[in-house]
């Protein structure tokens, strides 16, 4: 629910944009800002858990997460359903920060692993069915279908928590550094905000320039507050180690590359291509369908390889997939996307799954539960900074590339978007190749109360 919740509104903006009468700017918020509050809380409410227990912040989050999705549902206008979206944010990332330690309190042994493995597939199929899913309830039911549906299945999971998963308890004495929470929040805040009022504004004007000095500051007074506080949210000089901070930049990057731009090829299929939202749906699952396909057959084929290898192979195929995609011309139908995106998800699938236990395998146990926090918060943050920097260059590539139809103008603005997504995955690439060390680490560094057992051959 969780994962399907940041994808299955692609599909669906086209309809909601229609009935809500609502702006470019408006459809980008109400995609972005359930990444942004998931990105600006992981690290927060991972620390909170510790403090208040897993099982609680757990619950605290469903019902959060299903009172928001029917305030989503029953909004009037675009400014209610953005404010909705953000509470949902809210509730996902209490949820998302205490899935792990749930599990990890709930089986023990092979078990164990088990769990962890059904864990992750449903986690690549929530990715694959987001798009398809949106689609077909779009399609028969309306936009609204897309949030009512996650009422019964909180309903459940909250049943299914209550009478089966232990309340634990809390393993972290001290105070939540609230004051860098806080902070860490404005900054994300402030940068989305202002990379999204530039595609409208322009660079220059007040409401660009202004939140994105605020988000600078922002970033500074985080880094003081860290240094200076005695249990930091993040620890800084986990940055000082290549690896962990050449993996995180790759995290970020690689949402941004991969994921990002499938917010404007949906428009285009269904704006331009004049696809019903099922069949755009479809169109573009066919890079998450990639990735999950191709994971677990890279893992098995690469864990006597080191670890920069497969990651920065498969980012450099991501790379490559999404600037394939710079093939559309205004002639073009939605096959057209398919080499790009099938290249795109199969390099998602080989770069994921060693990135987590690398990154964490690179820092001192103490620390794994920090370190995890901190590689999902860049991921989550690679999407939505990706989509309000794709954003601002999709509506500048419009303006100064209108075209004589809305083929040519949407070709053109594709074209940029699909090269700016690239030049990202290809960095990431590089990043890795130049920061990961490739020599395996010991797996003894991870948390096993944070993360499922990893294999690591030297």
């Amino acid at each position: 629910m969780l994962l399907v919740d940041v994808s299955i509104v692609n599909t669906a903006l086209p309809e909601m944009s229609d009935d809500l009468h609502s702006t470019f700017t408006a459809l980008q918020w109400v995609v972005d800002v359930y990444a942004l509050t998931l990105a600006a809380l992981l690290m927060a409410f991972g620390s909170l858990g510790d403090r208040l227990g897993h099982r609680r912040l757990y619950l605290g989050g469903l019902a959060l997460f299903g009172l928001a999705s029917l305030a989503c549902a029953l909004a009037p206008d675009a400014g209610i359903l953005i404010v909705a979206r953000a509470a949902q944010g809210i509730g996902g990332a209490a949820m998302m920060t205490s899935t792990t330690a749930l599990l990890n309190l709930a089986h023990q042994g092979r078990d164990r692993a088990t769990a962890f493995g059904i864990w992750g597939a449903v986690n690549g199929a929530a990715a694959a069915a987001g798009p398809v899913l949106g689609g077909l309830l779009t399609q028969q039911f309306g936009w609204r279908s897309i949030f009512l549906v996650n009422l019964p299945i909180a309903a459940l999971a909250a049943a299914l928590t209550l009478r089966h998963l232990p309340a634990g308890r809390p393993r972290t004495a001290g105070r939540l550094d609230l004051p860098g929470a806080t902070v860490f929040t404005l900054f994300v805040a402030a940068l989305t905000y202002g990379l999204i009022q530039s595609g409208e504004h322009g660079w220059t004007h007040p409401l660009t320039y202004g939140p994105l000095t605020l988000a600078a500051l922002a970033l500074a007074v985080f880094a003081t507050v860290e240094l200076r506080t005695h249990q930091p949210l993040l620890d800084l000089t986990l940055l000082r180690n290549r690896t962990f901070l050449g993996l995180t930049l790759a995290g970020l990057l690689l949402t941004a590359a991969a994921f990002a731009q499938l917010t404007f090829t949906g428009l285009w299929l269904q704006q331009v291509q004049h696809l019903g939202p099922l069949d755009a749906g479809l169109a573009v699952c066919a890079l998450p369908a990639a990735a999950f396909v191709v994971a677990p057959t890279a893992s098995r084929l690469l864990r006597t390889a080191a670890p920069a290898v497969p990651i920065a192979f498969g980012l450099a195929l991501t790379g490559t997939g999404t600037l394939l995609l710079t093939r559309l011309s205004p002639a073009s139908g939605w096959t057209a996307l398919l080499p790009g995106l099938l290249t795109t998800g199969i390099g998602v699938g080989f770069a994921t799954p060693p990135m987590m236990a690398t990154a964490l395998a690179a820092v001192p146990r103490e620390r794994a539960g920090m370190a995890s926090g901190a590689i999902n918060t860049a991921r989550q943050l690679g999407f939505a900074l990706g989509i309000a920097l794709l954003g601002t260059v999709f509506q500048t590539s419009l303006r100064h590339h209108p075209g004589p139809d809305t083929r040519h103008g949407y070709a053109a603005a594709l074209d940029s978007v699909y090269t700016v997504a690239g030049g990202a995955g290809l960095l990431a690439a590089a990043l890795v190749a130049l920061l990961v060390r490739r020599a395996p680490v010991p797996v003894a560094a991870v948390d096993p109360a944070e993360q499922p057992p990893v294999l690591v051959k030297r």
